[in-house]
C-alpha cells in the first residue's frame, strides 16, 4: 500500500514539474509606437527571464506657446532612449492563462534619454533645443492585441538636466507620461 501512494506521489511530481513552465519574455521583439507627443522604433532584448534592455530611437513632439509666441508652437525633436525593464508579473499573468507574448506585463524601468540638439521639425524658423538628459523610474503596462498590436501606459518622475552652453545649465524635475499604440514585427 505505501509503494502504491510512494510511486503515485512520484508520478505525480514528475508529471508537475514536466508540465511546470517558467514564464519568461520574448529573446527579442522589434516594433514601432506612436501616441500623441510623437512616434518611436523599439527593440527589447532578453537579459534574464523577467529583465529585458529596451533601446527606442524616435522623434518627441512638443506644443508651446504664450506671450512671447503670436501663434502655438510646434516641434519635433530625437531622442534616443535605453531603458531596463523588469517585467515583474509575468507568473502570475501565466498562471492565470494570460497572454505574456510580447513581453505582455507589468514593469518597473529606468528610463533614460538623450535628446540631442541634432536638429528641430517646427512651424517657427531658426528654433533652437538644448542637449538634453532624463533619467526617470517608470512603471507602466504593455498588452498585445492579436499577434502583432500593443499598447502601453507609463507614468514617472525622475530627474532632467539640460546642457544651456553660455546660458547656464538648467536642471529639476521632471516627468515620464504615455499613451501609445504600436505594431511588433
Amino acid at each position: 500500500m505505501k509503494s502504491k501512494i510512494l510511486l503515485s506521489l512520484i508520478i505525480s511530481l514528475i508529471y508537475s514539474v514536466g508540465n511546470s513552465q517558467t514564464a519568461s519574455i520574448e529573446k527579442s521583439t522589434f516594433g514601432i509606437q506612436t501616441g500623441t507627443l510623437g512616434i518611436w522604433v523599439h527593440n527589447e532584448s532578453k537579459l534574464t527571464n523577467q529583465i529585458a534592455l529596451r533601446t527606442e530611437l524616435g522623434m518627441n513632439t512638443g506644443i508651446f506657446g504664450g506671450d512671447f509666441y503670436p501663434k502655438t508652437g510646434f516641434l519635433m525633436t530625437p531622442v534616443i532612449t535605453v531603458e531596463p525593464r523588469w517585467y515583474y508579473n509575468l507568473e502570475k499573468r501565466q498562471s492565470k492563462s494570460k497572454n505574456i507574448s510580447g513581453n505582455s506585463g507589468n514593469f518597473v524601468s529606468l528610463q533614460t534619454s538623450y535628446h540631442p540638439n541634432w536638429f528641430v521639425i517646427s512651424n517657427y524658423d531658426n528654433l533652437k533645443t538644448f542637449n538634453l538628459v532624463t533619467i526617470i523610474p517608470t512603471w507602466g503596462i504593455k498588452r498585445n492585441v492579436g499577434k502583432h498590436f500593443t499598447y502601453e501606459t507609463a507614468i514617472g518622475i525622475g530627474y532632467g538636466h539640460q546642457f544651456r552652453e553660455n546660458y547656464g545649465d538648467l536642471e529639476g524635475v521632471t516627468a515620464n507620461l504615455h499613451l501609445r499604440v504600436g505594431y511588433r514585427f
